[in-house]
C-alpha cells in the first residue's frame, strides 16, 4: 500500500486514485462473503480482502490485479492496512494482531474467508475463484 492509503486520502485523479475508487466501488451488493477468520458476512460485505501496508511495492502490484479482476467479475473488495487497521478490523480486537499475523507476508488476498494468495496474485486464478459460487 502506498502512503496515505486511507479512505479518501490523496486519491486525486491519477492512476492510484482510480484504482482505489475501483476497489471501493467494485462489486454489486448482494454477494455472500465471509470475513477472514470470522463468521459469515452480511450480503453487503465484499468477497475479497486485500491485506497490505504502506510503501509495499508488491501490495501496489496486487492492488492493480485485484481491482482489474474485481471490475471484471463484479466482486466487492475491501483493503486493510495491517499496520493501521480501521475499527473492528483487528482479530479479537487485539491491537497489532493483523501485523503479527501477516508480518512480512503482505500482500495477502483472502476470498470468502479463505487465504487465496500471498506476495503475488495470479489474475486468472483469482477470477476463477470469484466466478465460482461463494463458499
Amino acid at each position: 500500500m502506498s502512503p496515505g492509503a486511507g479512505a479518501g486520502a490523496g486519491e486525486g485523479d491519477g492512476r492510484l486514485g482510480r484504482l482505489r475508487r475501483a476497489l471501493r466501488g467494485a462489486g454489486a451488493p448482494g454477494g455472500r462473503a465471509r470475513r477472514a477468520g470470522g463468521p459469515a458476512a452480511t450480503p453487503s460485505e465484499p468477497r475479497v480482502v486485500l491485506y497490505g501496508r504502506a510503501g509495499c511495492h508488491l501490495c501496489a502490484d496486487a492492488r492493480e490485479v485485484v481491482a482489474a479482476v474485481a471490475a471484471r467479475t463484479g466482486a466487492g473488495v475491501r483493503e486493510v492496512d495491517v499496520d493501521a487497521p480501521g475499527p473492528g478490523e483487528e482479530p479479537g480486537g487485539r491491537p497489532g494482531a493483523l501485523a503479527a499475523r501477516y508480518g512480512e507476508l503482505v500482500p495477502v488476498v483472502v476470498v470468502d474467508g479463505v487465504q487465496h494468495a500471498v506476495y503475488h496474485v495470479d489474475a486468472g486464478r483469482l477470477e476463477a475463484v470469484l466466478l465460482a459460487p461463494p463458499r
